[in-house]
């Protein structure tokens, strides 16, 4: 059973005298004195306690760990691999070499890293002559457990320690990983498991997910490291007019790009997070139009391996003033001492801003310093909310995946290969033992089962006994982390890249037609052909979805409810006659913000309340706008998104047609429906109604098939490699319906995307009246950012029509084309469309009978010459003729303008004569035909070519 968690100090003597001697003169020349999070973990470590082990990053406590372990392995005999340590990314094993291996050449011991870069013959001498300590990933742990050598040495293993759980609980990774040591277990004789994490929601869940139904100890230091955090969202000055003109952006976001930079001149180090890959490469490239010079470098995971080594080794090297990242520095790689972290916009979560905040004031003298630097009102009071939850220790609660069957299937591929026909009751009761597995039951055991062994994984026949195929599956889902393909976007209209989408985006919302944002611009999907999508500059902003949408992290529902406490809180003193400048005080007193912060948030509240009511905890507000309908819904990402899928279900239904909706933590958007018509649904259904619907619209979703793509390649369905663009994921699923794929699929959806139980309690509160619902017609300014996305407000504004022109007419002018003369043959010239005549001759022979073709097609002076000669001609140079003699025909006629429209892309002769039959007056007009069919042949060509 668990103990207390242990907060106060363990005696007064100081823990280094409990070390073995040779320990103990390190530690105390290492760190002179213990700190707190030693002088309480070390105790329990060397008392052989299962201990999870909670405090900052820079807190020491990767020593309060690894002291008490050398200690006692100069204690006691031990053979190798008697450490094994297991961290979540290869970077981090990187880090921690360097660390361990200071202590571990002073103590004589032998440290080895293992990882997916680590080479063959490595691996091969790290089998043959393993060292004492052996670092490791999750995902090569569960490689490890199937070779024959290698099992031998980790029966050696005493001390298991897994690094950063706080990364691993929450994910599909920690679920394998509790397989992973159930299955060591097996091996080691009662191995002694320690826990390390930073700070962390639910700390007692934490240590039974990884300790399982052992005995453990919880230390926890983390309460007692200060931190400072400010919220800011500067008003503009005049000399941001200047910067704000130039970019084309508001004076507030100049105002907010200048205060980013004057805070990171102001100190040495600043890691600025943001919250996607887009957002770090936008800001990084505005403040470098802000100062050229300055020395800044983007990191986050697109990026290759080397880039972000490279702007890791400056910034620790100091040759950086900051490093603008993603999560991808969000764990504890070592960077270097840094002054301050800026996190970019709301962190959405309180557990992600402590872990963003605690990679500044390294040390445990030194205090982690936080400036968030909010954008616009409801940005400001997320913000404010968040830091005041993180100063006050308010973290989220965890919540882990449970009985993952496509996890579970891989883990028992490797139990059978463990032990050859392995008992299916000892798998099973094996299985049982680890935390996300207490609730499966013998007959949700037994149809896996029955289910691998239709997918010719696993004989049952007198124990279960793995196939010749099942191996090559095994190794090939080691991780859990789905593969994830990259396309490019490509705009159609000058024929460049634009930018990327991931595979998960693309798999939900590629469909011709349909908006996104990329690179802080809108683009409309023209089509898409194998790895790019063509698009083309598009207007509606606000029908748009964010391509950086998959990255966000969901806002949860504890954070949202008290933003929409906090807006009715400043309604009400508004009403009452308070002072405006007295309310934004008061705000300052319970929250961390600015004076010019509080302010806003004050301005947004007081601007609503003159036509609109609050949307708060108790009050539900319906506004209609056009063909929209806003439900404010200040319930948090998954909630809203539960409720929004449902609702949409019903009302598709009822309409007969598919209603659209998006939604956000504070407001759910439905196109094409009434009002009363979502009134209805919510006063009309119970809670136990939405996962009935959910489980029958859900599987038809864009959502649910990129999720079922992953868990069935996880699950052995789908090679690993399979290309989903040849294959009918509609038919698959029909295929596996009912099946465990099927149901993990809808398992996975539940725990990350949706909250089938708080959604379900919203509905019981609507309809016993605990939340009422108020109508309003217009749009209030809290609505209007529903409308408006994320990164808006540090990219330029979208293209207008104009530029488009501009852009696709330097295009056609700029292209390489081939003139050749059908009447001589003797002149062929490559050139530029803008370098040819008006009305074009052959300077040969002066005839106008000129054709136009690709600046490749050399074949074509040959073809003529040919001709002109009487000499006979293949089928496929007959068809290349005909088609040269219809080009020339149209250049007689209509010269220049003829080349113009033959160079656009996918344009032959028959396009282009209906086009210059047209006799276009505007030359807009013109272009804009050939716009048009381009854009045709981009969206239909890959069918009929």
């Amino acid at each position: 059973m668990p103990s207390a968690t242990s907060q106060e100090k363990t005696g007064t003597t100081p823990v280094f005298q409990l070390l073995h001697n040779k320990v103990r003169q390190l530690a105390v020349s290492r760190f002179s004195e213990p700190t707190p999070i030693q002088q309480l973990a070390i105790p329990k470590i060397l008392a052989g306690k299962n201990t999870l082990v909670i405090s900052e990053t820079g807190s020491g406590k990767t020593e309060s760990v690894l002291l008490p372990i050398f200690s006692k392995l100069l204690d006691v005999e031990h053979k190798p691999i008697a450490v094994l340590y297991i961290t979540p990314l290869k970077s981090l094993n990187r880090d921690m070499l360097d660390r361990i291996l200071w202590w571990a050449n002073k103590l004589e011991f032998g440290v080895t890293v293992r990882h997916g870069d680590t080479s063959a013959h490595e691996r091969k001498l790290q089998t043959e002559y393993p060292d004492e300590i052996f670092i490791v990933t999750c995902e090569q742990l569960q490689g490890m457990l199937t070779g024959k050598r290698l099992r031998e040495h980790l029966k050696n293993v005493k001390f298991i320690v897994c690094d950063e759980i706080h990364e691993l609980v929450n994910s599909k990774r920690g679920v394998q990983l509790t397989l992973a040591l159930e299955r060591l277990k097996q091996l080691a004789d009662s191995p002694q498991l320690i826990a390390l994490s930073a700070t962390i929601g639910s700390p007692e869940l934490a240590a039974k997910f990884i300790f399982a139904d052992n005995d453990f100890e919880i230390v926890n230091a983390s309460a007692v490291k200060r931190i400072e955090l400010i919220v800011e969202s500067p008003f503009p000055k005049k000399t941001d007019r200047i910067f704000a003109e130039k970019l084309f952006i508001g004076d507030s976001v100049a105002a907010r790009l200048r205060r980013i930079h004057e805070i990171m001149k102001e100190n040495k180090a600043v890691l600025a997070f943001t919250n996607t890959r887009e957002a770090a490469e936008i800001l990084s490239s505005r403040l470098l139009l802000l100062d050229k010079e300055f020395p800044a470098e983007v990191h986050h995971s697109s990026l290759s391996k080397e880039v972000r080594i490279k702007a890791e080794k400056e910034f620790k090297a100091e040759k950086l003033k900051a490093l603008i990242a993603t999560s991808s520095l969000q764990l504890g790689i070592d960077i270097g001492s840094i002054d301050l972290v800026l996190q970019y916009q709301s962190p959405r979560t309180v557990t992600q801003l402590l872990q963003r905040v605690g990679r500044s004031g390294h040390g445990i003298a030194r205090v982690p310093r936080g400036i968030i630097i909010a954008a616009e009102a409801e940005d400001i009071f997320e913000s404010a909310v968040i830091a005041r939850k993180a100063l006050a220790g308010e973290l989220e609660p965890l919540r882990p995946h449970t009985k993952s069957m496509d996890v579970l299937a891989h883990q028992l591929v490797g139990l059978s290969n463990d032990e050859y026909r392995i008992d299916p009751s000892k798998a099973y009761e094996i299985i049982k033992r680890a935390w996300p597995y207490k609730g499966l039951s013998r007959k949700e055991f037994d149809n896996l089962l029955e289910f691998m062994e239709q997918l010719k994984l696993l004989w049952k026949e007198s124990g279960l006994k793995r196939s010749r195929r099942a191996l090559q599956y095994y190794f090939e889902n080691m991780s859990v982390i789905p593969d994830s393909k990259t396309y490019r976007v490509i705009d159609m209209t000058i024929n460049v890249p634009v930018g990327s989408l991931d595979e998960s985006f693309v798999a939900e919302h590629n469909i011709p037609g349909s908006t996104f944002i990329v690179r802080g611009k809108p683009w409309r999907i023209i089509s898409m052909e194998e790895d790019k999508i063509y698009v083309e500059p598009a207007t509606e902003i606000e029908s748009a979805i964010p391509a950086w949408e998959g990255e966000l992290i969901p806002v949860p529902f504890s954070v949202s409810q008290e933003v929409a406490k906090l807006r009715a809180d400043i309604a009400k003193d508004i009403k009452r006659g308070v002072r405006c400048s007295d309310i934004a005080n008061k705000i300052k007193q319970k929250y961390p913000v600015t004076s010019p912060s509080a302010a806003k948030m004050v301005e947004l509240i007081k601007r609503h309340i003159t036509k609109w009511p609050v949307p708060d905890e108790q009050t539900l507000l319906i506004e209609s706008f056009g063909e929209y309908v806003v439900l404010h819904a200040p319930f948090g990402s998954n909630v809203n998104e539960t409720l929004a899928r449902f609702i949409a279900a019903l009302l598709s239904a009822e309409y007969g047609e598919a209603i659209a909706s998006k939604c956000d933590p504070y407001r759910i958007i439905f196109s094409g429906c009434k009002p009363d018509d979502i009134k209805k649904i919510l006063l009309g259904y119970k809670a136990a109604d939405v996962a009935t619907i959910l489980e029958k619209c859900l599987p038809r979703s864009s959502l649910f098939k990129h999720r079922f793509i992953h868990v069935a390649k996880r699950m052995g369905a789908l090679r690993k490699d399979a290309d989903m663009s040849k294959i009918n994921i509609d038919k698959i699923i029909d295929l596996y319906w009912g099946s465990p794929i099927h149901t993990e699929t809808l398992n996975e959806l539940y725990t990350v995307k949706l909250d089938l139980e708080l959604a379900g309690e919203v509905l019981t509160k609507l309809q016993t009246g605990k939340i009422r619902i108020v109508e309003c017609a217009g749009l209030s300014p809290i609505a209007e950012f529903g409308f408006r996305y994320e990164l808006h407000d540090i990219a330029k504004p979208d293209r207008p029509e104009k530029e488009i022109f501009k852009l696709f007419k330097q295009r056609l002018m700029n292209t390489r084309i081939r003139l050749v003369c059908m009447n001589c043959g003797n002149y062929s010239v490559s050139s530029s469309v803008k370098e040819v005549e008006d009305e074009p001759r052959c300077p040969k022979c002066h005839s106008k009978l000129l054709t136009s073709v690709h600046p490749a097609a050399t074949e074509s002076q040959e073809i003529i010459r040919k001709r002109l000669k009487g000499k006979p001609l293949t089928d496929d140079e007959l068809k290349k003729l005909e088609r040269m003699r219809r080009s020339a025909d149209m250049i007689i006629v209509y010269g220049k303008k003829a080349v113009i429209c033959l160079a656009g892309r996918g344009i032959g002769p028959q396009t282009a004569s209906r086009i210059l039959a047209r006799m276009h007056i505007k030359d807009d007009e013109f272009y804009k035909d050939i716009l048009n069919a381009e854009r045709e042949f981009v969206r239909t060509h890959r069918f009929w070519s």
